[in-house]
């Protein structure tokens, strides 16, 4: 058999499309900001709340499906996942006030985790080799990037045919094609009793107490905090900011004649980007130093960002600045999620990496959050871009000290053994 067939699996493929749904309707949401904001006449920061509230219940959730799925089974994780995304949608498009729309995104923040990056990649890392696995991990982080190349466009589509709330309710119905892939990931054996209280107890305890963990878990932070920004915010931040559309450009030959469909265009170009950064990122993580890789990747994102908001926004910038930040975009989850696993194993990558990635929603909550505060404040998004810039920043330096050497865990034996 060859390396090639080893790496290509249904558990892989199977993944990659679970994924790529679970990714396509997330990065549609900043789509519906103008939208649902005119309709109620709401602060920006309302509807940005909800987005917040649905990327912090995420985080919260990961750790749990995590877990969930080591005592059960990754399937009972995966279908309960979905059905909580499906119903949070739905319900979300009966939602007339802020509060009550704020609520129903708890909802569907769980059912994205328990069909998003924590239960997959820990199916998808265990499944792969040794030697593919780096690899592996990056083909099918690339999945959800190919889902948000169509997601946010998708939306815009249909909101030009149909209302907001009947767009929920269509998604509602397209989240349920997960659990048509569910075959394909194998049987998904839960732990034994003694793995069990060893990964949710001690190795839990061990983990958080490892400084190189700590700094995982702190510098994952921005990547959060800038994903969750640019996702809610970017398409209404392009929409308001950016210069005029040319009437004889090559855009409008192509039909993008409005700020709003560039907008929608940028989270879908930032999501065709990321597939080949993402594959690149797997493609080096089996190769070389992941937190190097990781910190030229939080330093590259800074220098963007940063060189984005000192120019004048413009739609050649905007194209610019979207394919240079998808190649960035999610090329630290194959590499934090690789990072996890080779340090302290495969048993519990599902657990540990769904903590890490509970820091990626802490700041993607306060991305989306501040987002919307500041640009009620301020009237623009300027102030919230600068603080993004600067907790990249901190990433790129906080992954230097990380000390990239396997863990040695406890050996767990049978009472009386």
């Amino acid at each position: 058999m060859t390396s090639q067939a080893r790496l290509f699996t249904p558990v892989l493929i199977g993944g990659c499309l679970i994924l790529m749904i679970n990714f396509a309707l997330r990065a549609s949401f900043g789509v519906f900001q103008i939208p649902i904001g005119t309709e109620f006449e709401w602060p920006r920061a309302e509807f940005s709340m909800a987005i917040a509230i649905q990327n912090l219940a995420w985080g919260i959730g990961q750790p749990l499906f995590g877990a969930l799925a080591e005592r059960w089974g990754d399937r009972w994780a995966i279908i309960l996942g979905a059905l909580l995304y499906s119903a949070g949608l739905i319900l979300t498009a009966f939602a007339t006030t802020p509060a009550s729309m704020q609520l129903l995104e708890v909802m569907v923040g769980f059912g994205v985790a328990g069909t998003g990056f924590g239960v997959i990649l820990a199916v998808v890392g265990r499944a792969a080799s040794d030697d593919n696995r780096s690899l592996a991990l990056g083909i099918a982080t690339a999945a959800g990037s190919a889902g948000q190349v169509f997601g946010a466009p998708l939306a815009e589509i249909l909101l030009a045919f149909y209302s907001w709330q009947s767009v929920f309710i269509i998604f509602g119905a397209i989240v349920l094609g997960c659990l048509l892939f569910l075959p394909m990931l194998g049987g998904g054996k839960p732990a034994n009793r003694d793995e069990l209280e060893e990964s949710l107890g001690s190795v839990l305890g061990r983990a958080f107490r490892d400084p190189s963990f700590l700094m995982i878990f702190i510098g994952f932070f921005s990547c959060g905090y800038q994903l969750g920004f640019i996702t809610a915010h970017f398409p209404a931040m392009i929409t308001e900011m950016c210069g005029p559309i040319s009437p004889l450009g090559t855009l409008a030959s192509i039909g993008i004649t409005s700020t709003s469909a560039l907008g929608a265009i940028a989270i879908s170009l930032i999501g065709l980007a990321n597939i080949a950064g993402s594959l690149l990122a797997g493609w080096l993580g089996k190769r070389y130093s992941k937190k190097y890789l990781l910190a030229g990747i939080y330093a590259l994102r800074t220098l963007t960002a940063a060189a984005f908001i000192l120019t004048p926004i413009t739609p050649q910038t905007v194209i610019l600045f979207s394919l240079v930040m998808g190649a960035l975009w999610l090329a630290t989850v194959p590499l934090t999620s690789g990072l996890v696993a080779y340090i302290y194993g495969l048993r519990y990558m599902g657990t540990l990496y769904g903590f890490v990635f509970l820091s990626h929603q802490i700041g993607s909550f306060l991305g989306v959050w501040l987002g919307g505060a500041l640009y009620d404040r301020y009237g623009d998004y300027t102030l919230v871009w600068w603080v993004g810039v600067g907790v990249g920043a901190i990433s790129a330096l906080i992954h230097l000290p990380v000390r990239e050497k396997p863990s040695q865990m406890p050996v767990v034996r049978p009472a009386g053994a």
